[in-house]
């Protein structure tokens, strides 16, 4: 349950108009004559192939093709390792989202997602996740141990890759905030609800 103590190269290409050329009938070897293509052709440069480091949680990746959620979480490869970030953004969706729907899991992510790139609040998933008083789940600063070997853990981290790359649309796109349904706080009235989803209520 999520708690809240306050509201807290484009490159330009451009013609450039060439003068008359007046070709002397007989070069010679100090006057060479210029020659024209009258139709020029276009080569593309090579693009350099993007590695992607260990822990680089940036490195963007192809969406893998499927017609939905559980198709797509079926088909992505399990992370075996993950970077500092990535595991906090992935331990939010176990605890507050791993017996609710994959789109509940999603929206749990983006929310957190969301969080980093708001102004309003850190700009990680650690720091939105260990923010003081905003996820229940976080006791003394300190996430609980988590089960890795568990079916929830492995596909908590593939939703996490999910939402992260963008590879899925969500109801709660928008959200920053979310609580749950049997519970009704104060600054949930002034926020604008976005959606509902099983037990949750997301917020923009």
């Amino acid at each position: 349950m999520l708690i809240f103590g306050a509201d807290h190269g484009v490159a330009l290409a451009q013609e450039a108009d060439l003068p008359f050329l007046s070709v002397p009938n007989k070069p010679t070897i100090s006057d060479p004559v210029p020659v024209f293509v009258t139709n020029a052709g276009v080569q593309p440069l090579p693009v350099a192939e993007a590695v992607a480091q260990p822990g680089d949680e940036d490195q963007d990746t192809t969406t893998p093709r499927a017609t939905s959620l559980r198709e797509l979480v079926a088909v992505m490869d399990t992370p075996d390792s993950l970077s500092e970030d990535m595991r906090c953004l992935a331990g939010a969706i176990y605890f507050e989202a791993r017996g609710e729907p994959l789109a509940g899991q999603l929206a749990v992510a983006k929310v957190v997602i969301n969080r980093k790139h708001s102004p309003q609040f850190p700009n990680s998933y650690c720091g939105v996740v260990y923010q003081r008083s905003q996820f229940s789940f976080v006791k003394r600063g300190t996430m609980p141990r988590i089960p890795e070997n568990s079916s929830a853990w492995a596909q908590a981290k593939v939703i996490a890759q999910i939402a992260h790359y963008d590879h899925w649309d969500s109801e709660a796109d928008a959200a920053l905030y979310f609580h749950a349904n049997y519970v009704k706080p104060g600054w949930a009235k002034r926020r604008v609800a976005a959606t509902t989803i099983n037990r949750h209520i997301f917020y923009k």
